[in-house]
């Protein structure tokens, strides 16, 4: 007990330098899981001395909560691993969900009304970033687990307290879907009690892989007649998650396959068949839905390029692009420097480049890091060097633009120049330019042009680019038939 009570007061201590701000505070004694925690914590304004979780669920939420997470499944294993040890020794078991927030919690009556006096009780978030250093919500941060003890928690309310928490992840998606804990006074303390959480944690995963394992058979049971109907053709059966179930004969798949987040198509590395790598290279596939599963076709083909969806006309950053169907946000930087290289498809200098984005100014070496970070962004497989040039199949809608224009499709056009200018906060030299010469020739095409159609959807967009300018307007006017209700929204 007393050594407990010297711990308390090096942690107490080593807490209160740092919350002080003195000059080089870095927490001494104190382990550095903790010191990081802390850090976390403060980085996202936790107060320390006045910070409550928020309660996220009611009562009856909760109860829907419950019933459909994948802990509910474990739970008998958990208490029977948990529950008699943690009502022994006067703690409690508390199970959370991936974020943090208490979906069950069971123990000694005592410990249980004494937690609700500082709000540890069903429903609410103890993720990092809402009370601070705590081991449910240090264990998901950092997916490890982890003892938290008396003042190791940063919230002075929670000092009273000691607890051990491990993450728990689900086999079927590999995410992190909770946490088990054991919590309870500090001067009940045992330094065990991390290892029976960890073995509780282990042990549930194992339950939720064996009934994984059994669904899975399920579906191979009753899925296996689609997949044997592509006779030569390679596939897969996938679980909802892109686990991979069954491969078709002589053909080997990796262990999941990541969906995309909309569409039908799917690029796949690593699949052999009879033993040989296919195409060299990722590989087109196409997913068709089975109920809980997908159905995996591999067409004929060799290697395929990523799809990058650039829709930059009218576009604020944060840009949302798109990589193979999923979404990669980017700053005003990586934007303009993906429209510059989809404009010169034969790639650009690092001198090139930097003129293009600074003017005379620019220098190669700001341009390397900026092409550095955006590779780790969209993948080195995207942005290749030495020119700096994309190697993508890129479906950038300013290029749709220029293509409509060129192949005299005014409709087409003017649906896409209503998205807006190209990247308008840029000031990017050569995007400015671009943007400039797509302005003018939309509008020198619709002014040519006796297609009222086309040149009400630009006006209509009215952004302020040039597109509700009164030419067009008075152009628009002498094309529409007096009779047209359309000439009432024009003034």
């Amino acid at each position: 007990m007393a050594a407990q009570h010297a711990d308390r007061r090096v942690y107490e201590q080593a807490r209160d330098a740092v919350l002080g701000g003195s000059p080089g505070a870095r927490g001494a004694g104190v382990r550095p899981e903790v010191r990081a925690s802390w850090a976390r914590s403060l980085a996202a304004a936790v107060d320390p001395e006045r910070a409550r979780p928020p309660h996220d669920y009611d009562r009856a939420e909760l109860t829907d909560r419950r019933a459909a997470h994948p802990l509910a499944s474990v739970l008998p294993v958990l208490r029977d691993t948990l529950t008699d040890a943690a009502e022994q020794a006067r703690h409690m078991m508390i199970v959370t969900d991936g974020k943090g927030r208490i979906l069950w919690r069971e123990g000694a009556r005592a410990v249980l009304t004494r937690a609700e006096r500082v709000d540890l009780v069903e429903g609410t978030r103890w993720s990092e970033d809402t009370v601070g250093t705590n081991a449910m919500g240090t264990a998901l941060a950092g997916a490890a687990p982890v003892r938290i003890h008396s003042a190791e928690h940063l919230v002075s309310a929670y000092h009273p307290w000691t607890c051990a928490a491990a993450p728990v992840r689900d086999p079927a998606t590999g995410r992190v879907v909770g946490t088990v804990d054991v919590t309870g006074p500090e001067e009940s303390f045992h330094p065990t009690t991390l290892a029976l959480v960890t073995a509780a944690a282990r042990l549930a995963e194992h339950r939720l892989l064996a009934i994984a394992e059994a669904h899975d058979r399920r579906l191979r049971e009753e899925y296996w007649p689609h997949l044997t109907r592509l006779g030569g053709t390679p596939g897969a059966l996938l679980s909802a998650h892109g686990r991979v179930l069954a491969a078709s004969p002589g053909s080997e798949f990796p262990e999941r396959i990541a969906l995309p987040d909309g569409g039908d198509r799917v690029v796949v590395d690593g699949v052999a068949v009879g033993g040989v790598p296919l195409g060299g290279g990722p590989v087109a596939g196409v997913l068709e839905p089975l109920g809980e599963g997908w159905l995996l076709r591999l067409p004929p083909g060799g290697p395929v390029r990523t799809a990058l969806t650039l829709p930059l006309l009218g576009a604020r950053t944060p840009v949302v692009a798109r990589r193979d169907g999923r979404p990669v946000r980017l700053g005003l930087r990586h934007a303009e420097v993906l429209a510059l290289l989809a404009l010169h498809p034969e790639g650009l200098t690092a001198d090139q480049l930097a003129a293009a984005l600074y003017g005379d100014g620019g220098r190669a070496i700001t341009v390397r890091a900026e092409v550095h970070r955006l590779r780790r962004a969209v993948g080195e497989d995207t942005v290749r060097t030495q020119p700096y040039r994309l190697v993508a199949d890129v479906d950038a809608d300013f290029l749709r633009l220029r293509a409509a224009l060129r192949e005299g499709r005014i409709r087409d056009a003017a649906a896409e120049a209503a998205r807006g200018p190209l990247l308008p906060t840029s000031d990017a030299p050569e995007v400015r330019r671009a943007r400039e010469q797509l302005a003018v020739a939309v509008r020198s095409a619709l002014l040519r042009a006796d297609d009222p159609d086309a040149l009400w959807t630009l006006v209509r967009a009215g952004r302020g680019d040039g597109t509700d300018d009164e030419e067009l307007r008075h152009r628009l006017r002498a094309l529409l038939p007096s009779s047209d209700p359309r000439h009432d929204e024009l003034g």
